[in-house]
Parts: structure tokens; sequence; C-alpha cells
């Protein structure tokens, strides 16, 4: 359960526990590109556990009446444990006595924002001190050469059928916006104005190739785009995110310090899934 705690009577109205999941866990997951392309599971435990099948079970034909052979699935186990992640900042006491949406916003925005960019930094990173380990720490991820510079889709099918060939289905693309921006730029044939990306209707900034959105991430790094099938890769999301807030430790100059402790966790259970696109040299 989301939990506060204040020292003013100001600071108490612009949070209450109920405001913490509206204010800082729902916008923070609208802001990361991780959260977006991965399943968020919130849970009340120290730790998840995620079944990995090595190999399944295996089917016999038989004759009518016989003994049918048994064959047990081959299983494994990943355990998921959240690390904190913790931001620390510091208002004025006229905001922090402000308990205006506007004002509440305004707040809750900034913590979100610092959430959403720390997590997607872990996730297509390699290892964080103190952190979760992300997409480049994965053993086991399938790869597609993409050579020096991208000039049609064929990567991308690429990408798509190593997905399918391990019973994957691919459902987002996340690349730095640099290189998106290279790719919007070229187009599908020479002396032809239409782009190589296409666009979903219902969402026209959104960006698609052969009918997967692009995602525009800074945590990407460049020459590097990752396919991702939402269902195996997981973000376990601990559901005790709390705010505090402080006037003493800026009692000189009348400010008041917010502490916002969220724990987060990263699941891999199929690396065979995930497509790794960049150029090999």
């Amino acid at each position: 359960m989301a939990a506060v705690s204040h020292t003013s009577t100001g600071v108490a109205t612009a949070f209450t526990p109920d405001d913490v999941a509206a204010l800082v866990v729902q916008p923070a997951i609208q802001m990361s590109v991780a959260m977006q392309a991965a399943t968020v599971v919130p849970t009340d435990s120290t730790s998840l556990r995620f079944p990995i099948i090595t190999d399944d079970p295996s089917g016999s034909w038989v004759a009518e009446g016989a003994e049918i052979p048994v064959s047990d699935a081959e299983s494994d186990e990943i355990v998921v444990t959240p690390s904190k992640l913790a931001t620390l900042t510091v208002i004025s006491s006229e905001l922090a006595d402000d308990g205006s949406p506007e004002a509440q916003q305004v707040i809750g925005d900034g913590i979100a924002r610092d959430v959403a960019k720390k997590i997607d930094a872990a996730f297509f990173g390699n290892t964080t001190t103190n952190g979760p380990s992300g997409l480049l720490s994965i053993t086991g991820v399938q790869t597609v050469d993409t050579g020096a510079s991208i000039t049609n889709t064929d990567v991308f099918a690429d990408a798509l059928s190593k997905a399918e060939t391990v019973g994957a289905v691919i459902t987002t693309f996340v690349a730095n916006p640099a290189d998106i921006l290279t790719l919007a730029k070229v187009k599908k044939a020479t002396g032809s104005n239409e782009p190589l990306l296409g666009n979903d209707p219902t969402q026209p900034t959104q960006r698609t190739v052969l009918g997967v959105p692009l995602v525009p991430s800074a945590a990407v790094s460049a020459g590097t785009i990752w396919a991702i099938p939402r269902d195996r890769v997981f973000i376990v999301l601990r559901k005790d995110t709390s705010i505090m807030i402080s006037e003493h430790s800026h009692f000189t100059s009348d400010r008041v310090s917010i502490r916002a402790i969220t724990r987060a966790g990263f699941g891999f259970p199929h690396p065979g899934a995930l497509v790794r696109m960049h150029d090999a040299a």
C-alpha cells in the first residue's frame, strides 16, 4: 500500500496516501518506454519467481488402451528481487503549502519523470550498481546484423522471424531517437516521397515498421534497436511506493525535502525471444 508522511499541515494537504499512485506510479508507467514495452507485474512480495521451461513435454503415438509414456517438462526458474530506487528533491515551502491539484501535479510529474528515466536506463543498459541488470547483460539473446545503415525493412523482418522461430511475437521495436530520425528520412524507393516507416492512424505521432510500433528511447545506445515481445519480458514493481516529506533538513532555507522510494526489478525468462539489431562490425 502506498504511504506518505509529513511534518507540516500544508504539506499534508499536498499529499495523501491515495495521491501517491496517481501522482507518481501511474505517470511513471506511462512515461517509461521500458514499462510500456514490457509486462508490468505489481507485487507485495519481496521477490517474485518466473518459471523457465527448458524443454516441453513430449507426446507419443500410442495404441488404444496402451499405457501412455510419462514425459515431464524440464523447467527452471528465475527470481526477481526489486531493487530500491530513491529520489530526493527539494521544493520551496510555498509550493509545498499549495494544496492545489496543479501544485501536486508539478511535484508528482517531476518525481515520475525521474523514476521513468532511471528505470529505462537500467532496463536498456547492462548492469547497474545496486540496481537490476538490463538487456545488455543477458546471454542467449538473438541478434540481427543491420550493417552500417538500414535502407529497407528486411532487417526488421529478420528480427520478427527470429522471434517467431522460438514461438514469440515482437510487439515493440525500441531505438535511439537519432536512429529513428535517420529511418524516418529513408524512402521506400528511389525517387519516392513515401517514407519507409509507417504510421498508426489511431496514433498519428507513433511510427511503425511492418505493423509493429517503433518507439524512441534515449536509454538505448545509438546503433542498437531492440525487438521486444511483451509477454516474455517482465518488470516487477513493488506496490509499496512511498513519498516522505520533511522540512527539517532545509530548515535554514525555508525549503522542503521530498523523498520517493520505488522498488523495481526485471525478469527475462526467455532470452531467445529477444532480438538485438545492430551493426555486428
